[in-house]
């Protein structure tokens, strides 16, 4: 009878994969990463950021456009683009930036971020700085510095109606801009239309009105994103074909515009059943936006992605041990970790994000069904299923057998969301953080980031003095 974990393993999904395998103790390893010599050597909780990855997944998407674009005969280039807010740790942009991509901000603080790698010689003026979000006076003011600074290829997006006087009023000399459309939800949304840029059907008059007539700005780009990100569903090419209407007739009245960004959106992996074509979704965008092109008779533009969770999502993992197992009736054990879910995996608490989870020891032993609870006094401090069934099946409990689990692919957003390196539910502290690369022979490196948060770390931001 088929009762361990590796059975439960084999006989549900194809393993092993790409990123995942068994050493010869049967205990998990991730890129070829020995996660428990880790543990080990680190101890739990423990985060660790693999940077080989990153450029990985940034030299894939280049190869399925520039393929497509070949493909097509596409008259137009790809430019990568990695959005800040994914991850702003330095490690991360660094590795990034080793890929020849430009860079997507959110708010006045990537400015100086982008001046800070700029004077590290990472960034120069020829790297595009995609301006979103909507623009208050510092951002505002930061952009002006950028521009007037010299650099050439900051395209601020136009997100509301009066950003263009704002900018204006500090700029010197001309500037580029592009225009982001304000896409309507997906119909089960809680509201129609994104709140983020300017309808559809404002676009032509605003130009024509504010942007057609004034010497001192021209229009590169217009600007296209869906929260759902980029699904083969009706929804998607809908709003696709929308947009590149709206590009055409911008195009027959406006020589500057070259460029579409369609943002990004693109999924990773949260299971091991995960399955999404890539390259046929590229292949598809590329081809539906030079036949609208050819129909109308213009040029195609330059194609823009903004790729986070794409970009740092699958560099990351969480490990944690789990500590004790409460029966709390005939029916449900509480696994219980050594963290909090809230704090260093927000996005499965505020938005039932699943992420891939697997155990990282004892597939030798038999597995049961079980709930995981964090260490916080919040009853919403749990996570109950996995993305592929309704579930969680994890080896046995045994308090003289240590069980460490895995939580893969969580390298965007989780931070910033869990305000790393600040205050914490119920005080939890923040786990230790390492970073793992490759040596010119492949090898492993590692290098401890951050050692996990201490009490006085809390107490100094609390206003306690030791």
């Amino acid at each position: 009878m088929n009762t361990k974990y590796i059975d439960l393993i084999n006989q549900t999904f194809d393993f092993p994969q790409i990123e995942f395998e068994l050493n010869k103790k049967n205990e998990l390893q991730f890129h070829n990463i020995d996660i428990m010599k880790l543990v080990e050597e680190y101890g739990t909780p423990l985060r660790f950021t693999y940077l080989p990855q990153i450029s990985k997944n940034i030299q894939r998407a280049k190869t399925w456009f520039n393929s497509s674009i070949e493909k097509y005969n596409y008259k137009g280039n790809y430019n990568y683009c990695y959005c800040t807010k994914s991850s702003h740790f330095k490690h991360i942009l660094e590795e990034a930036l080793k890929n020849d991509i430009h860079i997507e901000t959110s708010s006045a603080f990537d400015i100086n971020i982008v001046e800070n790698l700029k004077k590290e010689g990472k960034i120069t003026n020829d790297t595009y700085i995609i301006c979103n979000g909507f623009k208050r006076e510092q951002y505002i003011n930061n952009i002006v510095d950028l521009i007037n600074n010299g650099h050439h290829n900051c395209i601020p997006i136009i997100d509301n109606y009066e950003e263009i006087n704002l900018l204006s009023t500090k700029i010197n000399g001309k500037y580029q801009i592009g225009i982001r459309i304000a896409s309507e939800e997906e119909p089960k949304f809680e509201f129609y239309t994104s709140r983020l840029g300017i309808g559809y059907k404002n676009i032509l008059s605003f130009y024509k009105r504010e942007i057609k007539n004034n010497e001192k700005v021209s229009l590169k780009m217009l600007h296209f994103f869906i929260n759902t990100g980029i699904k083969d569903n009706a929804y998607y090419w809908n709003e696709l074909t929308k947009c590149l209407k709206v590009y055409v007739d911008l195009k027959k009245v406006c020589p500057t515009i070259d460029s579409l960004n369609i943002g990004g959106g693109f999924p990773i992996k949260n299971s091991l059943e995960f399955n999404f074509d890539y390259e046929y979704m590229v292949d598809e965008i590329i081809n539906q936006t030079k036949l609208a092109c050819d129909e109308a008779g213009i040029d195609t533009p330059h194609i823009f992605t903004e790729f986070g969770t794409f970009t740092v999502g699958e560099s990351s993992a969480n490990i944690y041990k789990v500590l004790y197992q409460k029966q709390q009736n005939d029916r449900e054990k509480w696994n219980m970790i050594n963290s909090s879910f809230i704090t260093t995996l927000p996005d499965s608490w505020a938005i039932n994000k699943r992420f891939l989870m697997l155990s990282i020891n004892r597939w030798n032993d038999k597995y049961e069904r079980v709930l995981l609870g964090g260490l916080t006094c919040d009853s919403d401090d749990y996570y109950n299923l996995e993305q592929h069934i309704n579930a969680i099946y994890l080896p046995e409990y045994d308090e003289d057998k240590p069980l460490y689990i895995g939580f893969f692919n969580t390298g965007a957003y989780q931070e910033s969301i869990g305000g790393y390196g600040g205050l914490q539910h119920c005080l939890i502290p923040q786990p230790r953080h390492i970073i793992i690369s490759n040596d010119e022979n492949g090898n492993i490196i590692t290098k401890l980031f951050r050692e996990q948060q201490t009490h006085s770390e809390f107490l100094k931001i609390l206003g306690y003095n030791e």
